[in-house]
This record gives structure tokens, sequence and C-alpha cells, in this order.
């Protein structure tokens, strides 16, 4: 099985640039020198990639894989510093930052799209979110909450690694929120 895994978001942006801090610590877990060489891990070829881009751009950064996790910041009126674990499949299409764009299609049509035009797509497309809140202050750093939630992301990344199919069941998420982190005022919807 053929996996790539994406951090999405602006590294500049602060929280927005979480996809890329999570992609750079698998990479350092998995002792990679550079983040596009591929490897097998249980049987899988995997890619590691970062970007800032959706719609119909991310979907052309998919073709050739069987199974997609994307890591991005999210807003989903969670504690901020939570990681979610969410099927593409059962999100709106306006729930992560970067997988739509109000220029582009959203993630899910540009995917249904390539599906028609018979591109090699992945089936399971998984995003594992991190509730962010200072998605558009320039910055480099992420909110201390949000750099907290990196390691818990990148573990909650390698254990879907481990299995063949994710099994994360339809119209459910799984969450791993912050233990010891008080609750923040939820973010505004994008």
């Amino acid at each position: 099985m053929r996996t790539l895994i994406i951090g999405l978001g602006n590294p500049i942006l602060g929280d927005d640039g979480v996809g890329w801090k999570v992609v750079e610590e698998i990479d350092q877990r998995l002792k990679i020198k550079d983040s596009r060489e591929s490897l097998i891990l249980n049987h899988q070829s995997l890619d590691l990639d970062c970007a800032a881009v959706g719609g119909i751009t991310l979907m052309e950064s998919l073709i050739g894989y069987d199974r997609a996790i994307i890591v991005d910041a999210v807003i989903a009126h969670q504690p901020v510093g939570s990681v979610s674990i969410f099927r593409l499949d059962e999100l709106p299409d306006h729930s992560t930052l970067h997988t739509s764009s109000a220029h582009d299609a959203s993630l899910q049509t540009a995917i249904a799209a390539g599906k028609a035009i018979g591109a090699h797509l992945p089936d399971e497309v998984i995003v594992v979110g991190i509730e962010a809140e200072k998605i558009y202050d320039f910055s480099e750093e992420l909110s201390p909450e949000v750099q907290a939630a990196v390691p818990r992301a990148a573990d909650e990344v390698l254990m879907l690694l481990e299995r063949e199919h994710s099994a994360i069941p339809r119209l459910k998420s799984r969450q791993r929120k912050a233990r010891s982190l008080p609750s923040q005022a939820e973010a505004q919807p994008p």
C-alpha cells in the first residue's frame, strides 16, 4: 500500500504551520534524510511532504497513492491543542483550513473529479486535525498548546501507519485532548 503523509498550512502564520511541524517530527522519528524519499514501513511505501495548497493542486499531490494522511490545523471548537482524527468523506467541504479555497474546488470535489477522469487517487483519506488558535498572525512559532500537540499528533499518525487499514469508523471521530491544558476561548470559524 502506497501512503502519503502530507502536512498542510503556512509555516509563517503561527498555528497554521502545525501540519508542517508534525510531518517534520515524523520525519525525525523515522530518520528519513529527504522528506520526498520513499521507504518501506511494515511493507508499505511511505512518502512525506508539506504543502500550502488545497483543492485541485492538493488532489494532484495525491495521485498514485492508495492512502493519504493529511495533517492540518483545524477550527472545530475544541480546546486549543486537541488532536482529532476524521475520514475526509465525513467532513464538510470547509472543515480543514487548506483542503479548500474560494478560488478552487474543495478537496472532496477535486478527488471526485480526478477519479472521474481515471486518476489513481486514494480511497482512504484521513485528516489528523490539530485545534489551532492563532492562524492569521505572522510568526514561525506555534502557540504553546499547539506546540504541545505536535508529538501527540505524530503519535496518532504513526499509529495509523501501523494498521493496514486505518479502521476509523464512519461518522465518528477520535479526539485526543490536551490533558493538562486549560480550555481556551473558542476560535472564530474561518
